[in-house]
């Protein structure tokens, strides 16, 4: 077994659901790897078993480029996978498991690399920091928020930033699609409340707060957003169009999202703002109308399309529903016409001459918006290279989650030709 699929399988054992038992185990296996490659590593914890690391490897330069990821995972059930998602075990060719893509396969692939140059006395151009952080599947209020807010001199000097969700590639007809992303939709994840009278449920409705909830929520989910096409997702559609050698009519972009497949995926959610209800809690007895109710939203906003969301959700709503944010995080975005772009693109294509790297935007969202806060520019790169038959997007956060080792090896490579020389 390669040494990047062995540190991917060991990561995956390691269960760091959030929420669970936190990412103190994980955390500690990292900063032993580092420490074995010469490098000193800072662990710290915003609160019990909630571990981060982070680590600098000094280079030429007085800047520095910023590698994050995260080290916590979603939960899975094991009854629906076929292998247990926390085994880590090696099969067809991949390592499977929770956090396979998301993101413990990148996390082993920049492992892998520091172990590889502690033993061929690599030094990169200018300093690297990595940062291996927790919560990242939630607010990252105990992960990427607190390191910056409480460890803020961990990170200076760095410019610009690299982690998930993006340098993977999609199968498109004759040549393989590396989305690089330069930007991602903000978050909004919204508390909702309805209240009203208290009664027995035998009598006739007064002022139900699980109807007024459940109206208000039929409105949300069934408003049709505009599609609102950002420069970023402009240039996409012009670099697809390229790629493809075919027009992609901007006027039609729904149908033309469905009708081009995987390779539509890169903006199917990009072109709009969402709100979409998640959970819900009233009552505790049939008969019994309950005073409140209350419900979760995920909602997601383009890049400066933040007030025209918080509109819309408003009106949506009604005067008898309240909101309150668990999470309001604004939409970061990085240029794509500048040298460092062009490096990501160049370090891809080197190792794939035939990939074609295009400029793109996470619809969710990732600690990229904890450090955009402090002015370092954020780019989704994690290079994958995956079979056709592999759906990137559908394992996320999905059943089966798995990465080809073939793929592991390959993101090694490419971060060896970006790291050493950027």
């Amino acid at each position: 077994m390669s040494e990047v699929a062995r540190i991917c399988s060991d990561l995956i054992r390691f269960d760091t659901t959030n929420p669970g038992s936190g990412e103190r185990p994980a955390a500690e296996y990292v900063a032993e790897l580092l420490s074995g490659a010469g490098v000193e590593p800072v662990v710290f914890e915003s609160a019990s078993r909630r571990t981060s690391v982070v680590a600098r490897i000094p280079g030429d330069s007085p800047e520095a480029l910023l590698v994050h990821g995260h080290l916590d995972v979603v939960p899975a059930e094991p009854a629906d996978w076929r292998v247990h998602p926390f085994s880590g075990e090696v099969e067809d060719g991949c390592v499977w498991g929770r956090g396979a893509v998301d993101m413990k396969g990148t996390l082993s692939m920049t492992l892998a690399l520091v172990l590889d140059w502690a033993r061929r006395g690599v030094r990169p151009r200018r300093d690297l920091v990595l940062a291996f952080l927790a919560d990242e599947e939630a607010t990252g209020a105990y992960g990427a928020r607190y390191a910056v807010t409480h460890h803020r001199e961990l990170f200076d000097g760095c410019t610009e930033a690299i982690s998930e969700s993006g340098g993977y590639s999609v199968a498109a007809p004759g040549a393989r699609v590396y989305p690089v992303a330069v930007g991602e939709r903000g978050t909004a994840w919204m508390r909702l409340t309805a209240t009203g009278v208290a009664g027995h449920g035998s009598r006739p409705p007064a002022d139900n707060a699980v109807a007024e909830l459940c109206h208000a929520l039929s409105r949300l989910a069934s408003h049709r957003w505009p599609v609102r096409l950002t420069p970023a997702v402009a240039a996409l559609i012009r670099s697809l169009e390229e790629v493809l050698g075919e027009r992609i009519d901007t006027d039609r972009l729904e149908e033309e999202a469905e009708r081009l497949g995987r390779v539509g995926v890169l903006f199917a959610a990009q072109i709009r703002n969402s709100a979409n209800p998640t959970m819900l809690e009233a009552g505790y007895k049939v008969n019994v109308v309950p005073g409140s109710a209350v419900a979760h939203v995920d909602g997601r906003f383009l890049p400066g399309h933040r007030e025209e969301f918080l509109e819309t959700v408003d009106r949506l709503l009604g005067p008898k529903v309240t909101r309150e944010f668990v999470s309001l995080e604004e939409a970061p975005s990085a240029p794509l016409d500048s040298p460092f772009f062009e490096q990501l693109c160049a370090a891809l294509v080197a190792e794939d001459p035939a990939g074609r790297p295009v400029p793109y935007v996470m619809s969710g969202g990732t600690d990229a918006k904890s450090f955009s806060g402090i002015g370092i520019r954020g780019y989704g790169f994690a290079p994958l290279m995956l079979g056709p038959d592999l759906d990137y997007h559908g394992m996320f956060h999905g059943v089966d989650e798995r990465v080809p080792v073939e793929g592991l090896e390959f993101g090694v490579r490419v971060l060896d030709r970006l790291l050493a020389a950027t």
